[in-house]
C-alpha cells in the first residue's frame, strides 16, 4: 500500500457562515491524476485552493480538519507558506503570463529562488517547456513577448512556469476552459507525461475531460464528497445514484 501524497482529513470550510465543504476525507495518490468534478458551487476550487493555502488571503473564512502533505500538516505552525506554494504549484483557468519574454516568464520563479548559472537556467527553461508540451513551438522565440503567444500556448507557458520550480504537486483549476480542442488535447496529453514526476489534481471543464484524464475521480455536490473511486469505475459504473445522474447528464 503506497502512502498518500496528500491526506485530506474531515475538512469543512466556510466563507463567513456559508459552509462550502462538509467533512471531506480523501487520499490523493502520488504520481497520479486526480479529478475533482461536479456542478458549480460544489466546493472543488475551494478545496484546491486550500491545498496550497491560497485562501489564506481571503478574510472571514473558517476551516476545520487537516490537510497533510507527505504526512505534514499544511496548516501547522511550522509550515512556511512561501515554501509550500513552491512545493504545490497552481495554474488557473485564465492564462496569466507575466509581462516580459517567454524566457523571463519561465525563469521568474527560479531566479526569485536565487538559482543562478546560465547552464542551469537553460536546463530549467528547456525542461519546463518540454514538460508543458511547448518547447518545440517556442524554442526559437525565447525573447519574444509572452503575450504574443496564442491562448493555448499561454496556458502551457503558465504550466511551464509552475514546473520550473519542480513542485511535488501541481493543481490545475479548469486549465483548458478557454482553449480550442487542439490546445486542450496538447495540455491533456502533457498530463500523462507529467504524472510520472508529479502528483496532479485537476478541476476539469467538462465531464468528457474528467473521464479522459482521471486516474482517480472525486464527485462533489453542494460541498459534499459523494463518491471517490478510480476514474474508469466512476464514469462507467458509479456507485451512487447522484453520481450516475450527473455523469449521464440528467442534471448539472
Amino acid at each position: 500500500m503506497v502512502d498518500p501524497k496528500i491526506h485530506i482529513d474531515k475538512v469543512s470550510y466556510a466563507y463567513g457562515e456559508n459552509w462550502v465543504l462538509h467533512n471531506v476525507t480523501l487520499d490523493i495518490a502520488p504520481n497520479s491524476v486526480t479529478v475533482f468534478f461536479g456542478p458549480s458551487a460544489g466546493g472543488k476550487t475551494s478545496l484546491l485552493r486550500l491545498i496550497n493555502r491560497l485562501n489564506d488571503l481571503v478574510e472571514g473564512t473558517q476551516m476545520t480538519g487537516r490537510i497533510l502533505l507527505d504526512g505534514k500538516d499544511l496548516y501547522g505552525s511550522d509550515t512556511y507558506v512561501p515554501n509550500l506554494r513552491r512545493q504545490v504549484g497552481m495554474v488557473f483557468a485564465l492564462p496569466l503570463p507575466l509581462p516580459g519574454t517567454i524566457r523571463e516568464n519561465v525563469l521568474y520563479g527560479p531566479k526569485l529562488a536565487d538559482i543562478r548559472g546560465q547552464s542551469r537556467l537553460d536546463e530549467i527553461l528547456e525542461r519546463s517547456l518540454t514538460q508543458a508540451a511547448l518547447w518545440e513551438e517556442v524554442k526559437d522565440r525565447m525573447d519574444h513577448p509572452a503575450t504574443a503567444l496564442s491562448g493555448g500556448q499561454q496556458q502551457r507557458l503558465c504550466i511551464a512556469r509552475s514546473l520550473a520550480l519542480e513542485p511535488d504537486v501541481l493543481l490545475l483549476d479548469e486549465p483548458t476552459s478557454g482553449l480550442d480542442p487542439i490546445s486542450t488535447r496538447k495540455v491533456e496529453d502533457s498530463l500523462f507525461e507529467l504524472k510520472k514526476q508529479y502528483t496532479i489534481i485537476i478541476v476539469p471543464h467538462s465531464i468528457q475531460q474528467a473521464a479522459r484524464v482521471a486516474d482517480q475521480a472525486a464527485f462533489f455536490l453542494m460541498g459534499d464528497l459523494v463518491e471517490y473511486a478510480p476514474g474508469k469505475k466512476i464514469f462507467t459504473q458509479p456507485g451512487d445514484k447522484r453520481t450516475e445522474d450527473y455523469v449521464t447528464g440528467r442534471f448539472g
